[in-house]
């Protein structure tokens, strides 16, 4: 899938991706990116009235240290950006990006994705201002997003705020009564409708929920060496599908509740998944803070763009998926198996890598699929 109203960004985003390991998908070619002259400033006005959110992508091409960056609307206000290279498409190119992506926006209208957000895209306001400009843009065009989200870092300062003592055990929190009152305060009171506030401020129409609202997620004790550290047993998607198919984004944090009415610690990955395989969703995508699945992890020029079910359990089985990508693998896996069409995991580090994963052809991430 490709781009569409975020021509600029876009476009030159696409033009510098790094060669694909497995790679499956047709490669294309780049748009022809031009230096930019006094044509510029002609150019900005046409641009600022686009109908749909101006983005901005930086990426750096493989081999050198040269980083192309092209303007945003408010980029184009100075026409100069942080990393001081600015790169430019001409009309014809801004439409022609448009039509490119023609196909894609009309397989995906009326579908629904599922985005999980969290890491470093939630933390980094820049970039969580493109991630909202994302989804805002996706939602425009029909397609129908549902943003399922956590907030490890903010429930960290507040515990410390409050004197009380992070404690994980095998990656996971423990989570005792008064850390369970602070997670669910911060997910659901604060990071939750900060983000309904930024979509609803960029254009979109945003609706926060958690878990126990219309019995979205209900889930039991995973462990009580965990606490009320959850796992889901049933989902219900009504309320979701309702906001959807309004127009609204649902923003889902994900505190779910027991038989008793116990709010529960649910993992946001294990959440999403289990919300996306539910609602027959077209897409989960997973927005992390490491560029997808990669051969060596430290090397990310040796990312594996595509991977099926059999290839995937092959790669746990050889280590060459260990440590916290296996629960990531694992949950897509899963909801594969539960009828989403495919999973991304992506690096919500890289700007509007949400949408150079849907609607373009080279994705952003590691697509995995039946």
């Amino acid at each position: 899938a490709r781009d569409m109203s975020a021509c600029v960004s876009f476009a030159s985003a696409r033009a510098l991706r790094a060669p694909r390991v497995f790679q499956r998908r047709p490669a294309r070619k780049a748009p022809r990116a031009v230096s930019a002259s006094s044509e510029f400033q002609a150019h900005k006005g046409a641009f600022l009235r686009a109908s749909v959110p101006s983005l901005a992508a930086s990426v750096t091409s493989s081999g050198s240290k040269k980083s192309t960056v092209c303007a945003s609307a408010d980029a184009v206000t100075t026409g100069t950006t942080a990393m001081g290279d600015v790169c430019e498409l001409d009309n014809f190119q801004r439409v022609s990006v448009l039509a490119e992506a023609l196909p894609y926006l009309q397989r995906f209208a009326g579908q629904t994705i599922v985005v999980k957000y969290g890491g470093a895209a939630m933390t980094n306001e820049g970039l969580k201002k493109r991630v909202i400009q994302d989804l805002v843009l996706l939602s425009t065009v029909g397609i129908r997003p549902i943003l399922v989200h956590g907030g490890g870092p903010e429930i960290n300062q507040w515990l410390t705020k409050v004197g009380i003592e992070p404690v994980f055990k095998k990656g996971l929190r423990v989570t005792d009564a008064d850390t369970m009152e602070i997670v669910e305060m911060v997910l659901v009171g604060k990071v939750n409708k900060s983000l309904v506030s930024l979509i609803n401020c960029a254009g979109g129409r945003a609706v926060g929920v958690c878990g126990k609202d219309g019995n979205t997620l209900r889930g039991k004790i995973r462990d009580p060496e965990w606490g009320f550290v959850g796992d889901v047993t049933s989902v219900d998607t009504s309320v979701l599908r309702q906001l959807s198919e309004s127009g609204c984004i649902p923003v889902v944090a994900t505190v779910a509740m027991d038989e008793t009415g116990q709010a529960l610690n649910v993992n946001a990955d294990t959440a999403a998944g289990e919300l996306a395989a539910s609602i027959g969703a077209a897409k989960l995508i997973l927005m992390t803070d490491v560029p997808g699945v990669c051969t060596d992890k430290d090397d990310a020029s040796s990312l594996i763009r595509t991977l099926t079910i059999a290839e995937t359990r092959d790669l746990v089985a050889s280590d060459v998926i260990a440590g916290g990508m296996i629960p990531k693998v694992e949950c897509c896996v899963k909801s594969i198996a539960q009828g989403v069409k495919s999973a991304h995991i992506i690096d919500g580090r890289a700007p509007h890598s949400l949408l150079l994963e849907i609607l373009t052809d080279e994705g952003a991430g590691t697509m995995i699929s039946g």
